[in-house]
């Protein structure tokens, strides 16, 4: 079954319902999360493709760590591009990069506009992890730099759950917004892909599941989360 497409505030209860009332951990759906987007990623960009990841500071982040190490074991060459030092991640995210860093994968970091645009310019599949559902208002600083400089490559562009500097309630895209040619969107669409003035920022959309429970996804048809 497929889900309507879901506001900001809903994607945010439906992870914390999973979490409080079913008692999921953060960690077991970020997870699910990479993996699906990580099988959705390997069947979009051709094999011998090289693939960098743009990661940022939130869960989102997260989601591109896990992503790397199940891209990895898909046999495919799979680089991390950070705009963020590493120690001021927290939460799940800085669980996994913690596992991806254990796992010898590459992860660079890029802290200067200069340090961002070789590896960007140069990339044959790109993957934003840069901000997810949560961000606000319009991208500003390295976000904002390493988003025109992807826009302006010729790499494919790939979204993970949102295109950085989008908004998913509205679909207006704000300066700079990534302009994806695959958003691959956790547990349902969001309602601001079906604007008109997304559709050039989203691309194709796929849905990826993250485990979450047929009882909560059928409430959320219905537009509940009452047990």
């Amino acid at each position: 079954m497929n889900l309507r497409p879901l506001s900001c505030d809903e994607v945010r209860q439906v992870d914390k319902t999973a979490i409080e009332t079913f008692g999921m951990s953060g960690l077991v759906l970020m997870e699910n999360a990479g993996r699906g987007a990580a099988e959705r990623i390997a069947a979009i960009v051709p094999t011998n493709d090289p693939i960098t990841i743009l990661c940022g500071k939130g869960n989102n982040a997260g989601d591109g760590y896990v992503i790397a190490r199940h891209l990895e074991r898909l046999g495919r060459q799979v680089t991390i591009l950070s705009i963020v030092d590493l120690e001021s991640l927290s939460g799940d995210a800085k669980v996994n990069a913690e596992i991806a860093r254990k796992a010898d994968i590459e992860i660079n970091i890029a802290n200067s506009t200069e340090s961002l645009k070789q590896p960007i310019e140069t990339a044959k599949a790109l993957v934003d992890c840069l901000l997810g559902t949560g961000a606000q208002g319009p991208l500003r600083g390295l976000y904002a730099e390493a988003v025109r400089v992807a826009n302006a490559s010729s790499a494919m562009r790939i979204a993970i759950d949102v295109p950085s500097g989008l908004n998913v309630d509205t679909g207006e895209p704000g300066e700079p917004t990534f302009q994806a040619a695959w958003t691959l969107s956790f547990v349902a669409e969001k309602i601001g892909f079906t604007r008109k003035s997304a559709k050039p920022f989203v691309g194709c959309v796929g849905v990826v599941s993250i485990g979450i429970p047929q009882k909560l996804l059928d409430q959320i048809q219905v537009g509940t989360d009452q047990q």
